[in-house]
């Protein structure tokens, strides 16, 4: 994955969020019990959605997308951030940084391109509801999910070889608790302008995209909104769509803050905040902010327990 013989750096030692060892210790247990429920959260979600008859329609089919990437967002970093609290060894091999890198922009990627194809099956939902079983088909969900994925590797294909064949020669000391480009490319004595040019075009270019289709999506649904006459249709109407608005609204938040910027800009404090907030608690945030907003998944819960509780009840007899 690039020319490894270009660089005297043998691989790296990230440094985490803190020196303190009480510290770490307190940012090991939040961080455990974060992925814990990240875990449950996710994996639960991916469950019911599967085990219940009910849910098995477009917006759930995006929803177990959603949790899938969100699992495997936070399973790239908290392993070993918390490997990095609780013991002495902070060194992370070339190799196993980049494939950390690499992941880390497949999985943010994807799951850009994923909300905005949810934004975009909630505009047809609302706005051409008689159409909505013929639009929304199952090709289209499947080809909108695999083309997320497919724009996703190319992308973090583009920015992984390109970052690779840096050279390293300064300090090997990552002022981060995960490989990310801002912090790697800080480390770099090569000229990085041509590969943050790069890196912003790719980043901005999956940003945008994703955001047009998300604001034309929501401009739609909200002119349809205003026109209804009743309050509690508009009530109905927006509550549809109210937990996506809020896990996009989060998300985009902290990347974009994160990512588009040059390296000029990079702050130990402010990026190792924002970077903790889109690797480790957006993942537990979005099962939380789909299942306590939503009836639907509520009650698909209480089936699939009363299921098993009789399937029980019917084996013990």
């Amino acid at each position: 994955m690039g020319r490894w013989n270009s660089t005297s750096v043998l691989g790296f030692i990230l440094m985490g969020l803190t020196d303190s060892a009480e510290t770490q210790l307190v940012l090991s247990m939040l961080f455990l019990l974060i992925y814990l429920i990240t875990v449950l959260g996710n994996v639960g979600m991916i469950l019911i959605i599967r085990l219940d008859p009910q849910l098995h329609t477009t917006m759930y089919f995006f929803l177990t997308h959603l949790s899938f990437l969100d699992l495997s967002y936070s399973s790239v970093f908290t392993p070993k951030a918390l490997q990095s609290l609780l013991t002495s060894n902070k060194s992370i091999s070339f190799l196993g940084c980049f494939i950390q890198m690499f992941f880390l922009i497949v999985f943010g990627a994807a799951e850009c391109f994923l909300l905005s194809s949810m934004a975009y099956d909630r505009y047809v939902a609302i706005c051409s509801p008689l159409h909505y079983p013929v639009i929304m088909s199952t090709r289209l969900c499947h080809s909108l999910v695999a083309g997320s994925y497919i724009i996703a590797f190319m992308d973090s294909t583009v920015n992984a070889v390109f970052i690779s064949q840096l050279h390293f020669c300064k300090s090997n000391v990552i002022q981060h608790f995960f490989c990310d480009t801002s912090p790697i490319l800080a480390l770099s004595c090569s000229d990085t302008f041509e590969i943050e040019i790069i890196i912003f075009i790719t980043a901005g270019s999956t940003i945008v995209l994703s955001l047009i289709t998300l604001s034309g999506s929501y401009v739609s649904i909200l002119s349809i909104i205003l026109k209804i006459n009743s309050i509690a249709g508009k009530k109905k109407a927006f509550s549809t769509c109210a937990s996506h608005l809020l896990g996009v609204t989060i998300f985009y938040s902290t990347t974009i803050f994160a990512y588009l910027k040059p390296k000029s800009s990079y702050s130990l404090g402010r990026d190792q905040v924002a970077s903790v907030f889109y690797t480790i608690v957006i993942p537990m945030l979005n099962p939380l902010i789909y299942s306590l907003r939503n009836k639907e998944v509520k009650g698909a819960a209480v089936r699939v327990l009363k299921k098993r509780e009789g399937s029980g009840q019917l084996k013990s007899q």
